[in-house]
C-alpha cells in the first residue's frame, strides 16, 4: 500500500508540473503595428476609446437598450449553460476600479483574473492575447475614464464540471496559445495592420470560425463559418462562392462601414451589433486594412455553406407589387408574406422605403436552413444605417412555428430559388435564443 501511495503522490507531481508547465504565461511583447485611428503620438485616451471600439468591447459588456455601459449582464448561451459577461467600469465594489495595470493585462491577454482564477473563453482572451501592451493598457484608461457603475456580476449558470473553473486549465494547456503578435515582414505594413485588427482586436475567429466538441476554434477551418447563439456567422474568407471572394472593395467597406451592400444584403443580429458598436468607427485606412488582410484569408467552404442566386425566377418576373407564378410558393407561406412583408420587401424583393429592406443577394434568403432569416422573423432586427436607424418588427408573437417555418420556407424558395427546409421544431429551437 505504502508502495502504491508512492506512486500515486508521484503522478499527482508530476500532472501538477506538466499542468502548471503547460500553463505557464509568454510576457514577451510582440510587433504589433499602429492603428490610424490611434497614433502612437496620439492623446492616451482617446486612443484607447478608438481601440476600445474596435475590439467590440460594448457588445458583450453593455446590455442593449440600458444606460449602463461596460456594467455587463449580456447573457452567453452555450451548450453547457449560460455565462453572463461581467462589470469592467471602474467601480471599485463591483467592477474594476482596484485592478492594476499587471491585474488588467493578466485577465486580457492570459485568461486570469485578479484573483488567480480562470476566465471563461467566452471572454475572447485567445484573441486578446496578441494585444500589444501599450493598446491593452490605453483601453484600461478610456474604461477607467467612464462614469463607474456599481452592479454586482451575475452569477454563471453552468452545469458540472463547466461550472469548475480550474478546469480551463486544462482547456488552455490543450488550446490556448499565449502569445503577442507578430508583423509579418513579408506582408505589406497595411495587411500586417488588417491582421491584427481581425485577430487580435476585432477577434473575428471568435464567431466566424468552427469549434470543436470542446468549444474550441478549428483554426483549419478559420473564418468558414460557424452558428454560435443561434445566428450563422457566415463565411467570410475569400471563397468566391461562399465566401466574400466575388464581393469587390466596395462592397465590403460598405458592408462594414454601414452594415449594408446593395446587392449583398444587411447586416443583422450580432453582425448589426459589430457594425453599431465597432466597424462603423474604424478609420478609413483601418477598413481598407481589414479588407486586404480578408482577401488573403484561404477559400474555405465550410461546414454550414451558403450559395447565392443573384438572379432568382421567381422574384425577378414578379413586380413590385404582384407575385409572378412560383413553384417553390406554398399557400400559407405566401399570404403571410403578402400581410406581413411585401409593404416593405416588395415581391421582387428590392425594398420600397430603403436598400436596406432589399432581399436579392442576401445570404439570409439563400440559406435552406434559415437559421438567420427565422431569427429575423421571430426577433426582429435593428440596425444604425448611414442616414437612418433600420428597424424591422419580429413577428414571434404573432406567428405560431407552423407560420414562421412555412413563411421562412416562402422566402427562401421566393428569394433564393431554393427549397427551405425550416421546421416548426426548428423554429421552436430558435425561439429560445431572445
Amino acid at each position: 500500500m505504502r508502495r502504491f501511495g508512492l506512486i500515486v503522490l508521484i503522478l499527482l507531481l508530476i500532472g501538477t508540473g506538466v499542468y502548471l508547465y503547460l500553463n505557464r504565461l509568454d510576457r514577451a511583447e510582440g510587433t504589433a503595428p499602429p492603428i490610424a485611428g490611434a497614433p502612437p503620438s496620439a492623446e492616451v485616451l482617446a486612443r484607447g476609446e478608438y481601440l476600445t471600439k474596435a475590439a467590440d468591447c460594448a457588445a458583450c459588456h453593455t446590455v442593449p437598450g440600458t444606460n449602463k455601459a461596460f456594467a455587463g449582464g449580456v447573457p452567453f448561451r452555450l451548450p453547457f449553460g449560460t455565462i453572463y459577461s461581467s462589470n469592467i467600469t471602474a467601480d471599485e465594489a463591483t467592477g474594476i476600479g482596484n485592478w492594476s495595470d499587471e491585474d488588467f493585462l493578466h485577465a486580457v491577454r492570459d485568461g486570469i483574473g485578479k484573483h488567480g482564477e480562470h476566465l471563461y473563453p467566452a471572454f475572447p482572451y485567445t484573441s486578446y492575447t496578441q494585444l500589444s501592451r501599450s493598446d491593452a493598457l490605453a483601453i484600461k484608461a478610456y474604461l477607467f475614464n467612464l462614469p463607474k457603475v456599481s452592479q454586482p456580476n451575475r452569477p454563471n449558470d453552468l452545469s458540472f464540471p463547466f461550472n469548475q473553473r480550474w478546469t480551463i486549465g486544462f482547456w488552455n494547456a490543450a488550446f490556448f496559445k499565449n502569445h503577442r503578435f507578430q508583423a509579418d515582414a513579408s506582408q505589406s505594413p497595411q495587411w500586417n495592420s488588417g491582421k491584427y485588427l481581425a485577430t487580435a482586436l476585432g477577434h473575428c475567429a471568435e464567431c466566424h470560425t468552427p469549434r470543436n466538441r470542446m468549444f474550441a476554434l478549428q483554426h483549419d477551418q478559420e473564418l468558414s463559418g460557424e452558428e454560435l447563439q443561434g445566428w450563422h456567422a457566415y463565411n467570410i474568407t475569400s471563397d468566391k462562392v461562399h465566401g466574400i471572394g466575388a464581393w469587390s472593395d466596395a462592397e465590403l467597406a460598405s458592408y462594414l462601414v454601414t452594415g449594408h451592400a446593395d446587392g449583398r444584403g444587411s447586416a443583422s443580429g450580432p453582425m448589426a451589433e459589430a457594425v453599431d458598436n465597432s466597424l462603423r468607427f474604424l478609420q478609413p485606412a483601418d477598413t481598407a486594412a481589414l479588407i486586404t488582410y480578408l482577401r488573403t484569408v484561404p477559400a474555405r467552404e465550410g461546414k454550414l455553406p451558403v450559395s447565392v442566386d443573384p438572379k432568382p425566377a421567381a422574384a425577378l418576373a414578379s413586380s413590385d407589387y404582384a407575385p409572378a407564378d412560383n413553384a417553390h410558393a406554398d399557400a400559407m407561406g405566401a399570404k403571410l408574406f403578402e400581410g406581413a412583408c411585401a409593404s416593405c420587401h416588395q415581391w421582387n424583393g428590392k425594398g420600397q422605403q430603403t436598400s436596406y429592406a432589399s432581399l436579392l443577394g442576401t445570404r439570409a434568403v439563400n440559406d435552406v436552413r434559415g437559421i438567420n432569416l427565422t431569427q429575423i422573423l421571430l426577433h426582429g432586427s435593428s440596425l444604425r444605417g448611414e442616414h437612418a436607424d433600420i428597424f424591422m418588427p419580429g413577428f414571434g408573437d404573432a406567428y405560431s412555428n407552423t407560420e414562421i417555418a412555412a413563411l421562412s420556407n416562402y422566402v427562401i424558395g421566393h428569394f433564393g430559388n431554393k427549397q427551405g427546409t425550416v421546421t416548426p421544431d426548428d423554429v421552436a429551437e430558435r425561439r429560445k435564443q431572445l
